[in-house]
């Protein structure tokens, strides 16, 4: 079993989340066997970035990217799945830090915002 480390990004997504879906999140991950790592299946992903080793599970309607550091796992994201930020990420298009602790929602009002516009100008 791994220590479990969270950044700042994936703090703020399980702060948000009921007590119940908190631990489910951190029971999936933090009960991943060296092994599961090695040879990751269907369920975990992994992938480089930049020269470092990622890993992708998921967890009920949550994706979380992490790496291994030595003994202990850390959280580098937690995100919905099927959202815009969980895209990018997974397929490696260019990003920012700023971008990926954005909320979806924002990028979803303005979209939404634009077409009011057109609405309303037609």
């Amino acid at each position: 079993m791994f220590q479990l480390n969270f950044s700042e990004q994936s703090m703020h997504e399980l702060n948000r989340l009921d007590t119940r879906s908190q631990m489910l999140l951190i029971e999936v991950v933090s009960t991943l066997s060296q092994d599961q790592l090695e040879h990751p299946s269907d369920e975990l992903g992994r992938f480089h970035r930049n020269g470092r080793t990622y890993y992708r599970v998921r967890a009920g309607e949550f994706r979380i990217y992490f790496e291994q550091q030595g003994e202990a796992l850390f959280a580098h994201y937690i995100l919905h799945k099927n959202t815009l930020t969980d895209f990018i990420f997974r397929f490696k298009l260019p990003f920012t830090e700023e971008f990926m602790v954005e909320q979806d929602d924002s990028f979803w009002k303005y979209l939404e915002s634009l077409r009011h516009k057109d609405d309303i100008g037609n």
